[in-house]
């Protein structure tokens, strides 16, 4: 049976809804906003978060009523109905977005909400609801080093956990002065070239020479998100084997269409907007021996929570770019946990 089916059935009951704002520094110099929608029924809260990027976006949205949600989804509902009902509510009815994506991070916020609520109100698990186990997830460390760059984060964090596995984002003034020692500690488990970002404070553009340093100096790691260039194909084709997708993936479409046959994806749910589009990916996956692993976007509530659980049921052994919220602070905590993860056994829901 399909993941999705064994979803589709579950009943959920709406009688209100609700929001919270969240807002915190990050150590990659930006300050994150992100909200937190609630759906309230039976005594039991479904809970999803919108990692919509655009503070301006959040701020549009903490002025719009309730009613605006309550009017469209309450009721009692199957989750397949209740994802439907979703393509007809104006989820930006203040504005546009400032970018096109926020469509589906917002659409993935009440989605996660919905059947948060349909299988808490059933009284079971995520992993459970599906026919699967939750493993302890192993996770990478994500973390940028700085302008100019330094190693002096990834010391701090390998002084504390020297097992921990790394994800970090090769930028073009990484010097040999950088790379070298990075190599030496034989952490570095994915590079995330930021090929496929536009107008964003990370844009990466695409740089034979950075291509050629850093697949060089780390041929173990898995290379996702790579721009291909008259100047950079060359490079990237090598690396064929290690190569994987992020920003680009958002369904089984989008998939299909990348340039080579995939044999890695980093999974982050709020790109494909619905649990069916998520689901039927991940499947499509498995049937093509692609192996998955899961990203984050600097969540701030439950939506750290939900990516853990995604990778617990799916993909517990993969470099999964989860961590705790902890790794994502300027200033790193002396208590951050170690990998891997162990995942509540009575956690109902999406929780972890």
């Amino acid at each position: 049976m399909p993941a999705y089916d064994r979803l589709a059935d579950r009943t959920l009951s709406v009688d209100a809804t609700a929001r919270t704002r969240h807002e915190r520094e990050t150590s990659s110099d930006f300050t994150r906003v992100t909200t937190v929608f609630e759906l309230h029924g039976d005594g039991a809260v479904g809970r999803g978060e919108d990692v919509t990027y655009d503070a301006a976006d959040h701020d549009a949205l903490a002025t719009v009523p309730d009613d605006h949600f309550d009017d469209v989804l309450a009721g009692t509902w199957t989750f397949d109905e209740f994802s439907t009902a979703l393509d007809d509510l104006d989820l930006f009815p203040t504005k546009p977005p400032e970018q096109p994506s926020a469509h589906h991070y917002r659409r993935w916020a009440l989605e996660s909400a919905g059947l948060d609520l349909a299988l808490k109100q059933a009284g079971v698990g995520f992993a459970d609801a599906l026919g699967r186990d939750r493993d302890p997830v192993a996770f990478v460390a994500s973390t940028r080093l700085g302008d100019p760059p330094t190693t002096d984060r990834v010391d701090s964090i390998l002084d504390c956990h020297p097992d921990l596995g790394l994800k970090l984002d090769p930028t073009s003034d990484w010097t040999d002065d950088v790379v070298d020692p990075l190599a030496d500690t034989g952490a570095v488990r994915v590079l995330d070239l930021k090929g496929h970002y536009v107008g964003t404070t990370v844009d990466q553009k695409p740089d034979p020479d950075l291509y050629d340093r850093v697949l060089g100096a780390f041929p173990d790691a898995v290379i996702e998100d790579p721009a291909l260039t008259d100047a950079t194909r060359p490079i990237v084709e090598e690396a064929r084997d290690r190569l994987s997708w992020d920003a680009p993936i958002t369904g089984v479409e989008s998939v299909r269409d990348l340039p080579y046959r995939p044999r890695w994806l980093n999974v982050k749910p709020s790109r494909f907007g619905t649990v069916e589009s998520l689901l039927e990916t991940l499947e499509y996956a498995r049937e093509n021996d692609v192996v998955c692993y899961g990203g984050g976007q600097f969540e701030l509530g439950v939506g750290r929570d939900h990516i853990q659980t995604l990778a617990a049921t799916f993909y517990p052994d993969a470099p999964n770019d989860v961590a705790p919220g902890g790794y994502n602070l300027p200033d790193l905590p002396d208590d951050l946990p170690g990998s891997p993860l162990r995942p509540d056994p009575t956690a109902g829901g999406l929780d972890f």
